[in-house]
């Protein structure tokens, strides 16, 4: 075969390997994929990490550091703005969020942070405020009342 008779379509006509045809296939007696061991048996996944029977490294390496993330505080989100849709002088709660959309799920701290404006006096009770949201809720009339 020369250069100019090369083309792009000369990969896509080799034929199919034809794997585990016996030793007189030209892929040798094992199909090319060794004695024994889990690689050479059909349905072997690799598992994440598995290293042949020595130590993974994940677990040879030495564990350090702290996470905080066993102890934290989950907390539900609402913003001031998300509190329009109430009508004035109401006291609202985590019952009436859940009750417009606005948390998913009772039982969970709510954090009431301050993305928006309020233009009408409410009651808000939650676990939590922001500073900005306090202070939006007190200027518009209402209270802002920590659980």
């Amino acid at each position: 075969m020369k250069v100019h008779e090369a083309h792009q379509n000369l990969a896509r006509r080799s034929r199919k390997k034809r794997i585990g045809r016996g030793p007189g296939s030209g892929n040798g007696k094992f199909a090319g994929k060794g004695m024994n061991g889990c690689q050479s048996r059909s349905g072997y996944a690799a598992i994440r990490g598995h290293e042949g029977g020595q130590m993974p490294i994940f677990r040879r390496l030495p564990k350090r550091g702290f996470s905080n993330a066993r102890f934290r505080t989950e907390f539900q989100v609402v913003n001031v703005g998300d509190l329009k849709a109430f009508e004035a002088d109401v006291t609202v709660g985590a019952a009436e969020l859940l009750a417009k959309g606005l948390i998913k799920k009772l039982g969970e701290a709510v954090k009431v942070l301050g993305s928006g404006e309020l233009d009408r006096a409410l009651t808000v009770r939650a676990q939590k405020f922001s500073k900005s949201a306090a202070e939006k809720i007190e200027k518009a009339g209402g209270k802002a009342e920590v659980i």
